[in-house]
């Protein structure tokens, strides 16, 4: 896996294993992981240091690999997004900062075992930890 995490993105943009900094995002627009179908692309995504994908959709089997990976993906407008912008993202709230360009951006709240699972890292971490699911009501 550190391996792949090296050549992450490389079809989007040949340096982006070389330019991602831990923390960093993923913006982009529609359909991203579309055809991904296993656990291993987000993971090598996480494993580059990106914190998160906002994208304006995503596949549907890639979301749940994300989330079950520990890797949020926000589904959101893009657009006004521009590469280097400094971003803030409040999971729970359901809200994200460009801080660069002082404008915020929602997403669609995410449900609360989702958001426990991402807080663990995983679900693999999340199961290890509590043993099954504890739905908060």
């Amino acid at each position: 896996m550190p391996e792949l995490a090296k050549h992450v993105m490389e079809d989007a943009d040949k340096n982006f294993a070389a330019k991602v900094k831990r923390g960093d995002f993923i913006v982009a627009g529609k359909n991203f992981g579309l055809g991904s179908s296993r656990e291993h692309a987000p993971l090598v995504i996480k494993m580059a240091g990106v914190s998160a994908i906002l994208a304006k959709s995503v596949a549907r089997i890639f979301f749940r690999n994300a989330i079950n990976q520990g890797l949020p993906v926000l589904i959101c407008d893009t657009d006004k997004i521009d590469e280097g912008d400094l971003i803030g993202v409040n999971l729970a709230a359901g809200k994200i900062t460009d801080l660069t360009k002082d404008i915020q951006f929602t997403f669609g709240k995410i449900p609360p075992v989702m958001l426990d699972i991402l807080a663990e890292g995983g679900l693999i971490s999340y199961i290890n930890k509590h043993g099954d699911f504890k739905l908060r009501t």
